[in-house]
């Protein structure tokens, strides 16, 4: 699993992911856990807030199906798209040759 022990245990407090432990307390981690972490990972880069991520699983079934992931993929990849359209729009406004203040001129 690429992310770190530290985000590991972020997304355990914040709920995105539960683990079990073994008897040394080490966490043991499932399949579907190794989907969620990278899904997590890429949320967080599209700009996503705990709570955005944290309902997008609340859609999903208790025990994901391939297409369940491949839907909320999509749903990632709708929502960079939405949010790049969205900056574009701000980068045309700042770079549109309008000054974005005009200052009084001073005598």
């Amino acid at each position: 699993m690429a992310a770190s022990s530290g985000a590991l245990r972020f997304y355990e407090a914040h709920g995105l992911l539960t683990s079990e432990r073994t008897a040394g307390n080490q966490r043991r981690f499932r399949e579907p856990d190794v989907c969620r972490t990278k899904i997590i990972s890429v949320a967080q880069r599209v700009g996503l807030s705990i709570a955005e991520i944290r309902a997008l699983f609340a859609e999903l079934p208790a025990d994901p199906a391939l297409a369940d992931w491949q839907h909320l993929t999509e749903r990632l990849v709708e929502e960079a798209d939405r949010r790049m359209r969205q900056l574009r729009r701000v980068l045309d406004d700042i770079t549109s040759g309008d000054k974005l203040c005009e200052l009084p001129h001073t005598k």
